[in-house]
């Protein structure tokens, strides 16, 4: 009883540290603006930096878990599920497997990648230790067999969570090439979450390009589906390391990113 109490009391300062504050000025952009690999003074730390967990769960769907204990779903539709239920999930709604109108109501923050009435969404909301955000892109109306259709504007989200002194995005379900506009509004990423499907949402070379743009350190795949993972190592590997890993979980930190760009193949499918 007194655990369920506590347990309360948390989330209740959760959601305040989330909405009574003003938003928070993002690390990612103003590290985009410096030197490469130069970390704000803010994020540097002394002692050992602090490990994020992220683990394949299956489609897009990765599991972040932070030091401070927050849990945080992407593309969450209540299939791909491991460990505890998580405390922040984001959505996309290309497919019915990147969203659910139903999650769990225990799940504390739901964040939709699409906005309502015409509007992009737009979020910015610290949670716990982790400061999350969003950039709109253009999504392809769907019809069932990737035939194409008409561009909805702003219906998809790359989310990016900054926690640990580290800058992690999420493309969503992304359709089209990155402008400069929306480069100035994601900043740097360290670790970027990519779909390596090549036909569903964009080709290999497309998302290459957009990875070598970020000067992401790791490039996490994720709607492995339609790519045979030999195909698409021998088409990247050009451009990055390839590190293939016989487990679901990967644990850095800001002090362990690799030197050298490098492809994560985590356990899964």
């Amino acid at each position: 009883m007194l655990r369920s109490i506590l347990a309360a009391f948390a989330l209740l300062g959760l959601s305040v540290a989330a909405h009574g504050q003003d938003a928070q000025r993002s690390e990612c952009l103003a590290m985009a603006n410096a030197p490469p690999r130069a970390t704000p003074v803010s994020l540097r730390r002394t002692a050992k930096a602090d490990e994020v967990a992220i683990t394949y769960a299956g489609h897009s769907t990765y599991y972040i878990d932070t030091p401070g204990g927050i849990r945080i779903a992407t593309d969450y539709n209540g299939v791909y599920r491991t460990g505890r239920l998580p405390d922040v999930v984001t959505m996309n709604r290309a497919h019915s497997t990147h969203y659910t109108l139903f999650p769990d109501p225990k799940i504390p923050y739901v964040l939709h990648g699409w906005g309502e009435n015409g509007q992009p969404a737009h979020h910015e909301i610290r949670i716990g230790d982790v400061f999350i955000r969003n950039v709109t892109t253009d999504i392809r109306r769907y019809y069932g067999d990737d035939s194409g259709g008409e561009m909805i504007k702003d219906g998809n989200s790359i989310f990016i969570f900054e926690v640990a002194g580290l800058c992690i995005g999420h493309l969503g379900h992304l359709h089209h090439k990155l402008d400069e506009s929306h480069f100035a509004a994601i900043g740097r990423l360290d670790i970027v979450m990519a779909p390596i499907d090549g036909t569903f949402t964009m080709s290999l070379a497309g998302v290459s390009e957009i990875t070598k743009r970020l000067r992401a350190a790791v490039v996490l795949p994720m709607h492995r589906f339609a790519t045979p993972l030999d195909e698409f190592m021998r088409l990247i590997g050009q451009q990055f390391e390839i590190d293939q890993r016989s487990e679901r979980t990967l644990r850095i930190s800001r002090d362990t990113l690799p030197s050298t760009p490098t492809v994560i193949i985590l356990d899964g499918v």
